[in-house]
């Protein structure tokens, strides 16, 4: 699995670099352990060398980050994100999701599968850059980027486009480190009469 463009994400609380010359740990995990992290990858006792270990196990497992991305719907967990936006989706309690995706951006879709299929292994994405093969994936799978030639994040666009689209219901992902969104989506569910379910996601990293 070989890696296309430039990402930055959030993984256990360190900042990490995910590009073409590799994985690069910018920051201490801000946490020591975590018992789905052990679950998943085996760690004992997180430090640098295991997040950059972790990270490279995800574009080598699932290509992460690279053009042949697996989207597999399965659940992981009981609780996250994902999974209860895809069950909410199913049963019809909601009409649309804002979530992120590397290599796209914000996303939005109607289809359960799809979010759990983008979201299932995901921790918190700072910044991504296209990656085509991604984005036509997820068009394909029933998904909308916000903006194809830049991947952008902006999840408050993202639930804008959602309400112009008709939907009325909507749930949205917002990572911890970009809670100023928060706020901003409240005013527009206020001013269109919407039901905006928000998503705190991703908060090892969050100080007051």
């Amino acid at each position: 699995m070989r890696v296309k463009g430039e990402h930055e994400i959030y993984c256990c609380g360190a900042r990490v670099r995910i590009s073409e010359k590799g994985v690069e740990v910018l920051s201490e995990p801000l946490v020591e352990y975590c018992p789905l992290h052990e679950a998943l990858y085996g760690t004992k006792k997180i430090d640098a060398q295991e997040v950059r270990k972790s990270v490279e196990k995800k574009i080598a497992g699932f290509g992460f980050c690279c053009a042949n991305r697996l989207f597999n719907a399965e659940p992981l967990v009981a609780y996250g994100a994902s999974e209860m936006m895809q069950f909410w989706l199913e049963k019809g309690l909601i009409d649309c999701a804002v979530v992120v995706c590397e290599g796209a951006g914000t996303v939005l879709t109607f289809k359960g599968s799809l979010v759990q299929a983008i979201g299932a292994r995901l921790t918190g994405i700072v910044r991504t850059s296209p990656i085509p093969e991604i984005i036509t994936r997820i068009r394909k799978e029933g998904g909308m980027v916000l903006d194809e030639k830049t991947a952008a994040i902006d999840q408050v666009a993202g639930v804008k486009k959602a309400l112009y689209l008709g939907f009325k219901r909507v749930a949205v992902s917002v990572a911890g480190f970009k809670a100023e969104a928060i706020s901003e989506i409240r005013s527009l569910e206020a001013k269109e009469g919407a039901d905006v379910l928000i998503f705190s996601v991703c908060n090892t990293c969050i100080d007051e």
